[in-house]
């Protein structure tokens, strides 16, 4: 019995799971919490060495019996974060992570002197929003002079986790889509967009170099025998959350979405040919199977639930049950959660804002849907996007801590009026890391094999959580979206200032 292990790094926390590769079932789940620093100015870091801790904790956790028979290690990790390297393989300074909005002045400079925000999107097919690996680099020259002198190697999160397994630095293209470097057409660096961010020095001396999405690395002996894995295990590319998480959620063939309800909201797809957004409305990503990957990402999704929920006592158990009471629009009430800032819209400075209150409405039950419809609505800005650029839908499939919810499965059905399918395996990214790592194991025997065959057996759906859209409140959602976008445009030119709302 082979088995396979795959790491997910959130921002939370770090997950893993171990997989059977002949009996397609989970031998093995754990995770580890993971410390967040929060400081002003919107600076969210995380320590690289926590994450290693965390890992080390899962693995070493997994049954003796089992550790003995991995073959494989995937590692999916959170996108954006800017890891920082000596020359020595030391980490320099806390990595600013994808929900860093610190440096959205640095990621306008870069767009600036790449000849402005289209001229970016020409060159590599995406900007430079807040969050995006790029704009670290600028801040991390003015705010940490000592740390860009010493930089010899920029990795992504989950790059350094393959570091640390391997003791080889590389990336691939779908995280590395997400730095703002990529010609996401070409699956090339753009010269120009790194002259844009640095024109004083050649940022290509820093960048590792880049792999196919079937691309295995031997384990480094002295950290297996540590791990108590085995020697001859091997550790495949591995990718971005999202990319990970479209292979663990079966998204790698046209014509299905997948729908991330976790701290922040994701939706994507797979393309087959390169697909673009003048109004950049979504990412232009490449994913882990040598297409496209299409990316809605909001920054506030779960974090807007779980806020109203913390200010009103909604214990998790009634949760469901507020929403089913009340009815779609929540009453007039309409939450704009950009608690983070955002990303789409591109409002980095947003804060949040509650609006149509009333003394009849002013009560838990219309904060909290409010709050889960304002979240849904942000994703369907990108959704519409999608369609827009012909792509085409037949259904969604959700993964994230939101699909655990019957009343949110229920309302992303009725809003994106496409029937929500829900893997059975929760953990999409985890399984998805697990997946590669098995596929890219066997194709060293096999060439041949497809990635879809190996999802096709692997990823089964839950017959028991599926919801259809309900014709009855299609109408009604219809009419609360358009309330949502009236509020959005009315508060825009205050939330790009980032002025609390008056």
């Amino acid at each position: 019995m082979s088995v396979t292990l795959g790491l997910d790094l959130g921002t939370q926390g770090l997950k893993l799971i171990a997989w059977d590769g002949e009996a397609a079932a989970p031998l093995f789940v754990t995770g580890e919490p993971l410390a967040l620093h929060e400081g002003a100015g919107g600076v969210r870091e995380q320590q690289a060495g926590d994450w290693v801790v965390a890992a080390t904790r899962c693995i070493q956790r997994i049954p003796a019996a089992v550790r003995e028979r991995v073959v494989a290690i995937g590692v999916s990790g959170q996108q954006h974060g800017l890891v920082p390297l000596g020359a020595e393989g030391r980490v320099l300074a806390p990595v600013k992570l994808w929900n860093d909005t610190s440096s959205e002045a640095d990621g306008r400079a870069i767009m600036q002197a790449a000849g402005g925000r289209d001229r970016c999107i020409a060159l590599a097919g995406n900007p430079v929003p807040a969050g995006y690996t790029a704009s670290k680099l600028p801040w991390t020259r003015r705010h940490r002079p000592e740390v860009y002198a010493a930089l010899a190697t920029i990795l992504l999160p989950h790059d350094y986790l393959n570091y640390w397994l391997t003791g080889e630095r590389w990336m691939e293209c779908g995280d590395a889509s997400g730095t703002g470097w990529l010609d996401v057409r070409t699956r090339q660096w753009s010269d120009a967009m790194l002259r844009a961010t640095d024109a004083d020095r050649d940022l290509r001396d820093c960048l590792p170099p880049l792999v196919a999405p079937d691309a295995c690395v031997p384990i480094d002996p002295a950290t297996a025998e540590h791990l108590g894995l085995p020697r001859h295990a091997v550790v495949s590319a591995g990718g971005g959350d999202n990319m990970m998480a479209a292979i663990g959620t079966g998204n790698v063939v046209p014509g299905r979405l997948t729908l991330s309800l976790g701290t922040s909201g994701t939706l994507f797809a797979h393309a087959t040919r390169f697909v673009i957004d003048p109004e950049a409305r979504w990412a232009a990503f490449c994913d882990s199977t040598g297409a496209w990957l299409p990316l809605v990402c909001t920054m506030n999704c779960t974090v807007a639930t779980e806020a109203i929920a913390a200010l009103c006592r909604i214990e998790p158990g009634e949760r469901d049950g507020l929403v089913d009471a009340t009815a779609p629009g929540a009453g007039g009430v309409v939450m704009l959660p950009f608690l983070n800032g955002e990303r789409t819209p591109d409002l980095p400075l947003a804060t949040g804002s509650l609006h149509g209150l009333t003394p009849s409405n002013f009560d838990r039950a219309s904060l909290y849907r409010a709050a889960m419809e304002g979240a849904t609505f942000g994703l369907r800005h990108g959704y519409d996007g999608l369609r827009d650029a012909g792509l085409a839908f037949d259904r969604v499939r959700l993964t994230g801590g939101g699909s655990r919810s019957a009343a949110w499965r229920q309302m992303v059905a009725d809003v994106f009026d496409l029937p929500v399918e829900v893997p059975v395996e929760s953990e999409g990214a985890a399984l998805g890391a697990a997946l590669q790592a098995l596929w890219a194991h066997r194709r060293l025997v096999e060439p041949g094999l497809a990635l879809a065959d190996v999802v096709d057996t692997h990823v089964a759906i839950d017959p028991t959580r599926a919801a259809r859209p309900d014709p009855r409140r299609r109408g009604a959602y219809a009419a609360a979206h358009a309330r949502y976008l009236e509020h959005l445009d009315a508060m825009a030119p205050m939330l790009v200032r980032g002025a609390p709302p008056s």
